[in-house]
């Protein structure tokens, strides 16, 4: 049987990270998952509680209902990949929704929804072949992981690529508003005490600004190449 291992995904938002998270352990029979979809379920729920509201956020309220929260994914075989369930409920559409964009970064910053995930997260890695991306997994989930990839590119351009998702799924969004979310959630990301976004030392960084998709690929699959032989 072939080496299994952890391959770590992290890096900015909109750097396509879960597309390629998805693409590679498609190709290599992993498992895959998406902790930014876990994150985004929790600050889904604290919407739909109206513990976020223009203006007003109230984290100790959801924190008090931490334990009501249920997240699992549940594979869709005509997608190719595990639909996140909030208490049972599909809510993959939803939690992409430019919405929950805007307030992600805030929920993700408060350390006992992290705890609670971060936990989660390791015990579906406990048995390795698997592939995971978000902002920590190669500093905080899977400091062992042998390989651990760093993502990157221009602010522009990721908002460039948010916001033609967002136009394709009929949202009224400006380039000027995606771009200052994208702006605003670096600056979230990589300043809060709990887990900052860093790249870790030994991280492959990868700048995608310029690379197509099948390039960025193949430079992935040798970077794979290389972890399963050492």
């Amino acid at each position: 049987m072939a080496k299994r291992i952890t391959i770590a995904i992290d890096g900015f938002s909109s750097t396509g990270k879960s597309t390629v998270a998805k693409q590679l352990a498609k190709e290599l029979g992993y498992v895959y998952v998406d902790t930014g979809a876990m994150y985004r379920a929790v600050t889904l729920y604290a919407l739909r509680r109206e513990f976020i509201a223009e203006g007003h956020f109230d984290p100790h309220a959801l924190i008090a209902e931490l334990p009501l929260i249920s997240l699992k994914f549940i594979f869709n075989p005509d997608k190719g990949f595990g639909e996140m369930y909030l208490n049972d409920e599909n809510v993959e559409q939803e939690i992409r929704q430019m919405q929950v964009s805007q307030f992600v970064s805030k929920v993700a910053a408060i350390p006992e929804v992290r705890e609670m995930l971060v936990a989660q997260q390791q015990e579906m890695g406990k048995g390795k072949g698997i592939v995971m991306d978000g902002r920590d997994i190669g500093t905080v989930v899977f400091p062992d992981a042998e390989l651990k990839i760093f993502m990157t590119a221009t602010a522009d351009e990721r908002a460039q690529r948010r916001y033609l998702e967002l136009k394709e799924r009929g949202e009224n969004v400006t380039f000027e508003e995606v771009l200052e979310n994208v702006e605003e959630r670096d600056l979230l990301d990589t300043t809060r005490k709990d887990s900052p976004l860093v790249k870790a030392e030994d991280a492959k960084e990868i700048d995608n600004s310029h690379l197509t998709l099948a390039g960025q690929f193949e430079k992935i699959l040798e970077l794979f190449k290389e972890a399963i032989n050492n």
